[in-house]
């Protein structure tokens, strides 16, 4: 089947909300392409990988959670790496798409909420606070269980080592707040709400000694591999919703 670029726009407006959220650079459509779309590529971050990707697989759209363009890069050039980005996509005509907090924090397919589920957080519920927009999700683990039983299952199912900062490691963990990729600065959120648990992507050394010493088990299992649920399960929704042939781009990204 084939989608028109902005049919695709304003279904993707209107499943992550993109206005509710405060992000550091613009969600939604960030490169415009062709009109209509009869494939259409996801990818954790719009890499140069996963754009060469994207345009030998002939995609028409690149759907991502970390796009090509944020307020804290300022006015930039497209020269070097940034241009090996963009010019692929504007000499094939390929439309990007990037998606970011309302990705992480959306409470059905978000990143957190899509690992929550594969760890066995239930209950979920909003969780996390950046200017006004929960970005993460808290819940209940389906059973208790010693904080290193809890290291060992997140690293099996990201596939990435599981970094622990803990107060006793065989204490048992019931309730969980996740926000997922680089909010290591954000564990006293869960601290504050009583539960027992953080898990994100990155960890600082501060932080590894400010959680423990607060009480909190805080998990980190990488920015990448915690970020890698939302985008596929994003793929899943629009294959069944819009009939449109998808395929996902995966990452080698250790971080």
């Amino acid at each position: 089947m084939t989608v028109t670029r902005n049919d695709l726009e304003s279904y993707l407006n209107e499943l992550l909300v993109p206005e509710n959220f405060s992000d550091y650079g613009p969600n939604g459509l960030q490169i415009e392409g062709q009109e209509t779309i009869d494939k259409i590529a996801f990818a954790v971050s719009a890499s140069a990988d996963s754009i060469v990707e994207a345009v030998e697989q002939e995609a028409q759209a690149l759907i991502v959670h970390h796009g090509l363009f944020w307020y804290f890069h300022g006015s930039r050039t497209l020269t070097g790496p940034f241009a090996r980005r963009v010019v692929p996509l504007v000499r094939n005509n390929v439309s990007l798409f990037g998606y970011h907090l309302p990705l992480d924090g959306h409470p059905e397919i978000g990143n957190a909420a899509m690992l929550g589920k594969l760890i066995g957080v239930e209950s979920q519920k909003p969780f996390g606070d950046y200017k006004g927009s929960p970005t993460g999700i808290q819940g209940r683990m389906s059973y208790s269980l010693p904080a290193v039983e809890l290291q060992q299952r997140l690293a099996g199912v990201l596939n990435h080592d599981v970094i622990l900062a803990t107060p006793d490691k065989h204490a048992r963990v019931e309730t969980v707040g996740i926000i997922t990729g680089g909010a290591n600065s954000e564990w006293w959120q869960a601290a504050q709400a009583g539960l027992d648990a953080y898990i994100t992507g990155e960890i600082s050394e501060h932080d590894w000694h400010e959680s423990r010493e607060a009480g909190i088990h805080m998990f980190a299992g990488g920015h990448h591999a915690t970020e890698q649920f939302g985008i596929q399960a994003l793929k899943t929704k629009i294959e069944k919703d819009l009939d449109v042939a998808c395929f996902y781009i995966p990452s080698e990204n250790p971080a």
